[in-house]
């Protein structure tokens, strides 16, 4: 609206407009029209002929504004006389203390004033520079032409107001800020969480407790203009200042073996953010060139503008350390899936089996909660409970099941890649392939070869002995319709992958919460537990839950999410359901063994058999590929040579297919 609003102002109209005695919302409002014109497409005759058509459109506009102005000095006056009023009245230390920065430091408190910003129009009836600056510079290219203007023209802008009340409204607006900017920074290092995470060799010296009292001697000597108080004082601020940012800079390497926490990663940000700010406003006070340091620190602040306003950057730059050690946990934990010789693979099917033992009571366990004839809501939940149990049962007997492997191996595979560089680096990665997806079809097969004859046995074995079986003939009926590779089973499945991935990042974020608050810590050594348990049990319960938390907190999720999710979307019309090849194959098995043996020969079965065949291929391969991806991403790895990577692979499975289905011989 304000680009189509600026179409009717030609420069004559807006000089004409400029009222020195107009109420500051009124000059607020001129000024946004002014950069509105500035980047506005000229009529015709409204320029020159001969201008520099490579020159920004801004720029061209502005060289054309000062030739009118510099023949109409009436003009001249009236437009100095209202952008120095706007100056006088505003509040300048918004624009320079507050623009790019967080009220609160923290990352959600932060990503709702960017919503609202966001969402809510702004308004030219304001007092704080920093609230009009955004109205004044919309457009992220507003950087672009402000770096441009060159020295001639910089000189040109200054001639049109009084040098002297000028250099000390803008100087005085800078000192205020640099007090404040000092105060934020020393406030934010002497904080506790932030302090107890900093090397404390670097703050050995004390350098944030001396930051404010050498700040105080640097604005002094700016103030007075004593140039021989003012050479020193710097020195030893900016001597402190890098010492400050040196020990903000190792408070993520203690989060890197700690736990992150993504508000103290955001207060981290926002303390070096502000030190440069200081840097940004003391190059602009003692700079032999004030104007071109101060145009470029406009521009700069045109830039931290448009980044503060993007929800993307604030989510991508703060999660990505968190998300790098949610995929490093995972890939510690995917390491114990992936077999690499004849003893691993055995000791995988024998796990897997144990898995498709305890699936049997599940599924029969699921038919039972939904012959309850529940809600929705508590059928999913019990559901949901039956399989959490039966999940954390499987880990806690150290069994496996084959779809929760993809999640968590596809970040110890994002680490191979990075050394595909090399010949040597690639064939190890080619090496890790094979051995990734032997492990899965090892895993699926112990799953699949325990859960399908056990549950058709007892479904035939109470035939036999009490003439009925626990599944019934409508929910037979019901598995040879839902599992059909006709109907939406596939897409379902799909969606069942998502929620695996889910599960990992559930359980990386779990491990980093215990870790980030030293759980572990707090059992072994809190006297009231000591007291309770004695010292060697305390000891022992801490590394259980240390070694055990991820674990748990994958099993109990998926479970959950398996369970109710399906009935949450329910309710907001979304029939979506989740299909896991294991519960599926045993759910098949089920009703096979109700309806007979003769059910085999049907067509439905085999459409059956071939859902639950792409079930498991969707469940591994959306889960897989997420991790993957988020790992990769966390890491910064960039796959630009996958032609390179995917040929390898294709060699190996032509020369070698043996080794993506058997162990090596030893």
């Amino acid at each position: 609206m304000a680009h189509k609003a600026s179409a009717a102002w030609d420069l004559t109209a807006l000089l004409n407009a400029a009222d020195p005695k107009a109420a500051l919302v009124q000059r607020n409002l001129w000024l946004v029209r002014l950069l509105e014109w500035l980047r506005h497409a000229p009529a015709r005759n409204e320029e020159p002929a001969g201008e520099d058509r490579g020159t920004p459109l801004p720029l061209r506009r502005l060289k054309h504004l000062l030739n009118v102005l510099e023949r109409h000095p009436e003009h001249a006056r009236s437009f100095a006389a209202v952008i120095s009023g706007v100056w006088a009245e505003a509040d300048a230390l918004g624009l320079f203390a507050e623009v790019g920065f967080a009220p609160r430091m923290d990352l959600w408190g932060e990503f709702f004033t960017r919503l609202r910003e966001r969402l809510l129009p702004d308004t030219a009836d304001t007092r704080d520079l920093g609230e009009l600056f955004a109205l004044l510079f919309p457009a992220e290219s507003d950087e672009q032409w402000l770096l441009a203007i060159d020295d001639e023209l910089l000189e040109r802008v200054a001639r049109l107001f009084k040098p002297e009340q000028a250099a000390r409204d803008w100087r005085e607006a800078l000192v205020s800020a640099l007090t404040v900017m000092v105060s934020a920074v020393r406030a934010a290092g002497l904080a506790g969480p932030m302090r107890r995470r900093m090397d404390q060799a670097l703050l050995s010296d004390q350098p944030f407790e001396q930051l404010a009292a050498a700040g105080d001697a640097v604005v002094a000597a700016l103030r007075t203009q004593d140039h021989a108080a003012l050479a020193p004082a710097l020195q030893f601020f900016r001597a402190l200042l890098a010492r400050c940012n040196q020990a903000a800079a190792t408070v993520p390497d203690h989060l890197e073996e700690h736990g992150v926490s993504v508000d103290l990663m955001f207060e981290v940000e926002q303390l070096l953010a502000r030190s440069q700010r200081i840097e940004d406003l003391l190059d602009c006070l003692v700079s032999e060139r004030p104007q071109r340091e101060l145009l470029r620190l406009v521009a700069g602040l045109v830039r931290v503008v448009h980044e503060r306003r993007s929800i993307h950057t604030l989510f991508s730059r703060h999660y990505s350390l968190l998300a790098r050690k949610v995929a490093e946990r995972s890939a510690a934990t995917g390491e114990h899936y992936i077999t690499r010789d004849r003893s691993e693979y055995r000791d995988m099917l024998r796990r897997a089996a144990g898995g498709g033992l305890v699936i049997v009571g599940t599924t029969f366990a699921k038919f039972a909660v939904m012959a309850l004839g529940l809600t929705a809501f508590w059928a999913g939940f019990w559901a949901g409970a039956n399989y959490a149990l039966s999940f954390v049962i499987i880990h806690l007997l150290h069994w496996t099941v084959a779809t929760k492997q993809p999640a968590m191996t596809a970040p110890a595979m994002a680490h191979k890649l990075q050394h595909i560089a090399t010949p040597e680096g690639l064939e190890s990665f080619v090496d890790e392939v094979a051995n990734l997806f032997r492990s899965q079809v090892a895993g699926i097969l112990g799953n699949l070869l325990m859960v399908a004859p056990l549950v058709l046995g007892v479904q035939l074995l109470s035939r036999a002995l009490f003439g009925g079986t626990p599944v019934g003939e409508h929910d037979a009926h019901y598995v040879l319709h839902s599992l059909n590779v006709l109907g939406p089973s596939w897409l379902f499945a799909a969606f069942t992958g998502v929620l695996l991935f889910a599960s990992s990042l559930m359980a990386g974020w779990v491990e980093n919460w215990f870790v980030f608050h030293r759980l572990d810590s707090a059992i072994a050594w809190n006297p009231r537990i000591i007291a309770r348990l004695g010292q060697a049990r305390a000891q022992r319960w801490a590394a259980w839950w240390r070694a055990n938390i991820s674990g748990l907190a994958a099993n109990v999720s998926l479970g959950m999410m398996l369970g109710l999710v399906p009935a949450l979307l329910a309710f907001f019309g979304l029939p979506i359901e989740v299909r896991h090849i294991t519960l599926s194959t045993g759910q098949l098995a089920a009703a096979v063994g109700n309806l007979g043996l003769g059910v085999m020969a049907s067509s439905p079965f085999w459409l059956c058999v071939i859902g639950v065949l792409g079930t498991g291929a969707l469940n591994l391969g959306v889960s897989f590929y997420l991790a993957f991806k988020v790992a990769l991403r966390s890491r910064g790895i960039k796959l630009d040579d996958q032609r390179r990577v995917l040929g390898a692979i294709w060699q190996r499975l032509r020369s070698a297919p043996r080794s993506f289905f058997l162990p090596p011989r030893p």
